[in-house]
């Protein structure tokens, strides 16, 4: 990473897991819309941001307690950590 991470949960990644699907899948059950997608460092699994309607990424935050996400924008480069409110570019 380009700068020293913020937080011992983003210390810990050593490879960022970037989400493949292009969609939120929990959206898609319930027919919702989504506008930015986040991936689970953790769990790899791919949410909806909280500019999203249903905000699933950070509900599976609350369920799971995987802490770290990265973005799934093409083009977007960051991890944010729940526990600890902390962001960085890589």
């Amino acid at each position: 990473m380009a700068q020293q991470a913020p937080c011992n949960h983003i210390e810990a990644i050593t490879e960022v897991k970037v989400g493949q699907e292009g969609v939120c899948e929990e959206c898609i059950k319930t027919g919702s819309d989504w506008v930015h997608l986040r991936t689970c460092q953790t769990c790899g699994v791919t949410h909806c941001c909280d500019d999203s309607p249903m905000k699933h990424a950070t509900k599976h935050f609350h369920r799971s307690g995987h802490p770290v996400i990265a973005s799934a924008e093409p083009g977007e480069r960051w991890l944010w950590c729940y526990a600890d409110k902390a962001f960085v570019e890589y």
